[in-house]
């Protein structure tokens, strides 16, 4: 069995998926955290790995950048390969002080202009949602690992580069609570509400675009490493 952008069999993909952004990420953190990793995917140059992780099967893949590609990777995988669980490892810009450089954020609920749920089912609804049992157990495995998290919500943009005045950070945190901006959980929770599955969402903020700070490459390895390990860490106590 394959799909236009997946070449691996049934059986290959564990229940439960990492998924950041970077396939080259998706290899880091198989080759890092993994244990006995086999490589399933790498259609487009798409990573996709299943390893162990404290004697529990997981798989990490990419998903790309925007919801147009996490919306076909993530859907193959909940509707062809049987995964119940994926949960995005990506990072953020912070919208506002209130969120620091290599804060670990929790989303709790995403807000997007996107017409990628309308398009995709009808979804009217501009507001996604992880899954609540999800959200709860990974918010209490931060607890017990010692990864501290930020619970908000996200704005999930289709636009990186905006023209002179069309970014509007305060609008976001006003109006929508949603206290940093990445482009990949709308489609995701979307997808996981339609197909009856499970999504969550863990950010590392690398940039504020309120003060102009960014991580260095050396921060943003360590900073990512705790979000990745909180992650792991919760799809054990699924």
């Amino acid at each position: 069995m394959s799909t236009p952008h997946n070449k691996a069999n049934l059986g290959d993909i564990a229940k439960a998926v990492l998924m950041p952004g970077d396939p080259l990420r998706a290899k880091l953190i198989a080759d890092n955290f993994l244990s006995d990793v086999k490589q399933f995917n790498d259609v487009r140059g798409m990573l996709g790995y299943t390893g162990t992780y404290k004697g529990k099967k997981v798989s990490v893949m990419g998903s790309g950048m925007g919801m147009a590609s996490i919306g076909i990777y993530s859907y193959e995988l909940y509707k062809f390969y049987d995964v119940d669980t994926i949960i995005r490892v990506g990072s953020t810009g912070s919208y506002c002080q209130r969120l620091k450089l290599k804060d670990v954020a929790l989303i709790k609920a995403c807000y997007s202009e996107s017409t990628y749920a309308l398009t995709q089912s009808g979804d009217t609804d501009s507001m996604q949602y992880p899954d609540p049992d999800l959200l709860k157990t990974i918010e209490a495995t931060s607890k017990e690992v010692h990864i501290p998290v930020v619970k908000t919500n996200t704005h999930s943009s289709d636009v990186f580069y905006y023209e002179p005045g069309f970014e509007q950070p305060e609008k976001m945190v006003e109006e929508y609570d949603a206290l940093c901006v990445e482009m990949e959980s709308f489609a995701l929770f979307h997808n996981a509400k339609v197909l009856n599955k499970k999504a969550a969402c863990l950010l590392t903020v690398s940039d504020s675009l309120i003060t102009d700070e960014h991580l260095s490459a050396e921060e943003r390895q360590t900073s990512f490493n705790n979000m990745i390990t909180l992650a792991l860490e919760s799809v054990i106590r699924l």
